[in-house]
């Protein structure tokens, strides 16, 4: 992972180093941010975004859940996302949007017109967990679980839900496992650090549900159209730990890992100790949509190289950062 020249902060592009926000930022103390993983793929056509929409879509819905106003609409923020690439002449990227409570006093609530700020950066990122999206993953199943639905929303994509995700991956390195599973509160399986799970019984596809203490992934959803589009027979349903040991089949997913198989758990050899035939038919498909050897009939890819519409600025009403925005541009 490498630093690029520019990123964009509350409303505009600008150098990295000039990005900062203070000690007493309220993400900073509570864990009070929303933020998306995002993907820009090289393409015979150039630079795409996968999915982009819907990755705002989940911004904008993890926003809501916990309150927090993000002070741009849903195209702005895909306009930024998709200039910042162009600003950085970036072939491919990951892209991280993030929206947090700044710099208001301290204290658990945000106090009345507390500042929300929004952030995006685009780096240069490759295979989440190494060599394994070829080889396969080692992982083991945690001791840490994931907390029960009326506890923290795992649907929502927010910051404090990944000191639970911490954990679960700093046990698995100390094992020396390139990942760690979670379990459910009901002490079924839920999904990885940072990635939904897969497992194939029999050619059949197997998943735990939205309902597993789980984070609703967009890759995820992605494996299901496809799978679906291969016909390949899926099922979402309650899985309990001693599949990971029978299954034919596993692997991970997220837009980070991609697509990642599974060669071991527990140090227990998954089917031939290699990437199956359904991972790799999937891989393929997945990996086709950048390459052009699969049609993208649900158009998932947004090009950056395509035209932009003009957006007119948002107007500032009574949005306390919109304000401090234009305060900023005003004695620049």
């Amino acid at each position: 992972m490498s630093n690029t020249p520019f990123l964009w902060h509350n409303g505009r592009i600008k150098p990295w180093a000039d990005a900062s926000v203070h000690v007493s930022t309220h993400a900073l103390h509570y864990g009070s941010s929303v933020f998306e993983g995002e993907r820009v793929y090289a393409t015979p056509r150039g630079p795409a975004y996968f999915r982009l929409a819907e990755h705002t879509r989940r911004l904008f819905e993890s926003a809501a859940i916990y309150e927090i106003e993000i002070g741009y609409c849903e195209d702005e923020i895909n306009t930024a996302c998709i200039e910042l690439i162009r600003a950085n002449a970036m072939r491919s990227a990951y892209v991280r949007p993030i929206v947090f409570r700044g710099a208001g006093g301290l204290g658990v609530l945000p106090k009345e017109g507390a500042p929300v700020e929004v952030a995006i950066m685009a780096l240069d990122w490759g295979a989440y967990l190494g060599d394994a999206v070829e080889k396969g993953a080692d992982v083991c199943v945690s001791s840490w679980h994931r907390p029960a639905p009326n506890t923290l929303p795992s649907w929502a994509k927010a910051g404090g839900n990944y000191l639970n995700s911490q954990l679960i991956g700093l046990e698995a390195r100390r094992g020396g496992y390139d990942e760690g599973i979670a379990l459910g509160h009901n002490g079924l399986l839920s999904e990885g650090a940072g990635e939904n799970l897969f497992l194939v019984k029999r050619g059949k596809l197997l998943t735990p549900p939205s309902s597993a203490g789980i984070l609703a992934g967009i890759t995820r959803d992605s494996v299901l159209t496809l799978a679906a589009n291969l016909g390949i027979t899926v099922e979402e349903r309650d899985l309990p730990r001693e599949a990971l040991y029978t299954a034919d089949e596993v692997f991970m997913t997220g837009t980070a890992a991609e697509i990642t198989p599974v060669r071991s758990v527990d140090r227990k050899v998954v089917g031939a100790g290699m990437p199956g035939p359904i991972t790799k038919q999937l891989q393929q498909a997945f990996f086709g949509l950048f390459d052009g050897r699969t049609e993208d009939r649900w158009n998932w890819l947004s090009f950056v190289n395509a035209v932009v519409p003009n957006h007119e600025p948002v107007p500032a009403g009574d949005r306390a950062h919109g304000r401090a925005h234009e305060m900023m541009e005003a004695s620049a």
